[in-house]
């Protein structure tokens, strides 16, 4: 692959040259952004002589030097910021770009609250002012006293990129677990807050990923899983490997915790930990991937000398824990059920013969369940809006839960001696509200509800149904302003997903809001291989059918095409994560379709994506290079590896950032690297790269802010907005 480069007529860009390191004219940015003639002239991006053989097919990689550790290598920092200077001398051209930003600040400006939780006799809760970067977490004794501040994580950085992760309060509510992430990274560090005082214990766990903390009874310490020291420059790329579980006693260093459960002869297995709400058991959930099957093992603490047993020692389905009745422990499965069930499990009795149905599969899917007041509560879709339904644990139907509007519901959490607990409503136009909710009564009371400059009713949210190229039925979301005139020219805004179980639901966003407000269409495609019909929907839209996803969302964009809502040229698409894979393989396969495209964090490097950081775990989902068969799937649809020369691709920004360990971002800087020496035409191709944030997880409010009116400024510009 060899890259084409484009040149100003008096001298050649290099990405190492002493121009990039000293130019901050204005006038000479925006000759590199614009050229003399208006089309975008490109770092120059050096390639490398570098090929890899699969069963016998040889693949080059040129591009590879960019996958190196920004923090570590010289010259792809220096990559970085030439990329980023074009990019935004760029986008400060585009003249709306700041009344974009100055009213995503006024919408983004609303107080904002998450779902209370209760220990012993304490709410717990976080709350955003509008503009705080992180949100702040609180608690009070009644609902109706003043808020104190429990942990402000504005105070821990000027810019606001050290966050504050998971949090757990002890049975008693006298300590408070809860985890900092730093610049994004999904690495934690834990810390203990004793919550009378408000202080910080001399307790701190480092290394720590993808973990909760599981108080015991006593209070006096947690279990927890942990990975080994990474070595020095590898804490961004390395493969996680050798999880295990340990028990942390309050007041004493991490070198003495206690090792609790380790499979050393399965490296890549990873562990989830939850103490029994009796505190009698430790359930620990085992997963060799990503792909919801797991096994279980428990362990009964009152047995000092005890071991964990397997309760469940297969890997062809999921078993959700969901909580206890002694011996008899529920969980939420798919075994036998694609679309999810309830069933109880006699731990004296473990046979799978002996195993009980509780709450049967439906035609709806089953989404989480909740053990609350001595009821199951089961939230559902029914085509992508949510149902939540009250069962006792005998199964008898108790009652359904009535909300104000279709949308989407979360929340239900508590514990099965609580009498209430709360969610959370929201949709396209309406901010999530909290309610509590009266487990007895069955009745619901509005906690709090944010006011955000807009009015709901000024906006229109209808749902859809089209056939995918198979002829599958697909739904999809529409949402736009209730004057827009449908006229077939429509600046329009297509997102999609399509993967890992996960489904997409109509909630609130500022930014979505943002993009409505001025005039565009917003479309979110229900594609195969998301969870919105239970496992079967899943497996129809992975490894080597993972094109159906692809086909599915190049359907989306044909209906609203041929429905009057869009044209090609004022259609773009954006996706995030498995969504940037989605937008990166969608526009080499059909350049043609789309007018702009905004790939984010994508995994673009479908050949080498297993190499780094969690990726290993993604293989039951994409597949196997090493399998010829899912190695020819693979590379049919690599993004990196199917751009084109002399092909017009769509306007694109790539977004990552720098401290990104869950796709690593030197998928993105190839992809764009490949894409700029290939690409034939006037639509600009560009990478912006953030500082300090990962993979959005805990990113600033600030930073939203700055992103998204670049995002909006860019569609603006490409789509004559």
């Amino acid at each position: 692959m060899l890259p084409v480069r484009r040149f100003l007529p008096i001298f050649q860009v290099r990405s190492n040259s002493m121009f990039w390191r000293t130019c901050v004219c204005g006038f000479a940015l925006s000759l590199l952004a614009a050229g003399v003639s208006g089309q975008i002239v490109y770092p120059e991006t050096r390639t490398v002589d570098v090929e890899d053989e699969f069963h016998g097919r040889v693949v080059a990689d040129p591009y590879r030097w960019l996958e190196n550790d920004v923090r570590e290598s010289e010259e792809v920092a220096a990559w970085v910021q030439a990329q980023n200077d074009v990019t935004f001398s760029y986008l400060e051209s585009i003249p709306e770009r700041a009344a974009i930003r100055a009213r995503l600040r006024e919408l983004w400006d609303y107080e904002r609250f998450g779902s209370p939780r209760k220990a012993e006799n304490r709410y717990f809760y976080t709350r955003n002012d509008g503009l705080q970067n992180q949100s702040v977490l609180y608690f009070q004794a009644t609902l109706e006293d003043e808020p104190t501040v429990l942990v402000d994580p504005n105070t821990w950085s000027d810019d606001g990129t050290v966050s504050l992760g998971t949090w757990v309060v002890s049975d008693d509510g006298r300590y408070l677990a809860y985890s900092r992430r730093v610049a994004g990274s999904d690495w934690s560090e834990w810390y203990v807050r004793e919550i009378a005082t408000q202080q910080d214990l001399s307790d701190h766990l480092q290394w720590s990923k993808f973990s909760t903390a599981s108080w015991t009874g006593d209070s006096q310490g947690f279990f927890y899983t942990r990975f080994p020291e990474p070595q020095e420059g590898q804490e961004f790329l390395a493969p996680n490997t050798h999880q295990k579980v340990y028990y942390h006693r309050l007041g004493t260093p991490q070198s003495a915790d206690v090792l609790v459960y380790e499979r050393a002869d399965q490296p890549e297995w990873i562990f989830g930990t939850r103490v029994t709400e009796d505190r009698r058991y430790l359930v620990i959930d085992v997963w060799k991937d990503t792909d919801n099957k797991n096994q279980v093992v428990i362990r009964d603490l009152t047995e000092p000398y005890g071991l964990p047993t397997a309760l469940i020692s297969r890997f062809d389905y999921g078993f959700e824990f969901i909580g206890n009745d002694g011996p008899l422990f529920f969980f939420q499965t798919d075994f036998l059920a694609p679309k999810g069930r309830v069933i109880a499990i006699d731990i004296d009795e473990p046979e799978q013969a002996s195993w009980r149905e509780i709450v049967p599969e439906a035609v709806e899917t089953l989404g989480d369940v909740s053990y609350v007041g001595g009821m199951l509560i089961a939230a559902y879709l029914k085509d992508v809006a949510s149902q939540v339904s009250m069962f006792g644990t005998d199964g008898s139907h108790v009652r359904d839960v009535q909300f104000p509007d279709l949308g989407t519901v979360r929340g239900f959490e508590g514990r099965y001696s609580d009498a209430e607990t709360f969610y959370a409503f929201s949709s396209f136009n309406r901010p999530s509200s909290i309610y509590r909710y009266d487990v007895v009564t069955g009745s619901s009371t509005l906690w709090r509800q944010p006011e955000v400059d807009f009015d709901p009713e000024d906006y229109v949210v209808r749902q859809v149904f089209y056939e995918s190229r198979d002829g599958t039925r697909v739904p999809m979301y529409i949402a736009h302003r209730g004057d827009v005139e449908l006229d077939g020219n429509r600046p329009t805004l297509l997102y999609g997903y399509g993967g890992f179980n996960i489904s997409l639901l109509a909630s609130f966003s500022a930014a979505r809001l943002g993009w409505m407000e001025m005039g565009g269409i917003y479309a979110q495609a229900n594609l195969r291989g998301g969870g919105e019909y239970g496992e079967q929907w899943h497996q129809a839209g992975k490894t080597l059918k993972k094109q159906n996803v692809f086909d599915d969302y190049i359907a989306a964009a044909e209906w609203l095409i041929d429905n009057g809502y869009t044209r090609s040229e004022k259609l773009a698409i954006q996706g995030r994560s498995n969504g940037g894979l989605l937008v990166g393989a969608v526009m080499t396969q059909r350049p043609d379709l789309f007018a702009a495209a905004l790939p984010a964090v994508g995994v673009m490097d479908m050949l080498r994506y297993h190499r780094f950081t969690a990726g290993r775990y993604w293989v039951e989902e994409y597949g196997d290079v090493e399998d010829p068969e899912q190695f020819a799937a693979l590379r049919a649809y690599s993004p990196y590896h199917n751009l084109r020369h002399g092909v017009t691709y769509p306007a694109t920004l790539v977004t990552t950032a720098d401290t990104d360990d869950r796709v690593v971002p030197g998928h993105s800087f190839k992809f764009a690297a490949a894409l700029q020496a290939v690409h034939e035409g006037e639509p600009p191709v560009l990478i912006r790269i953030e500082t300090g944030a990962g993979h959005g997880s805990g990113k600033p409010t600030a930073k939203l802010i700055d992103e998204t009116a670049d995002l909006w400024a860019f569609l603006a510009e490409t789509l004559d907005l």
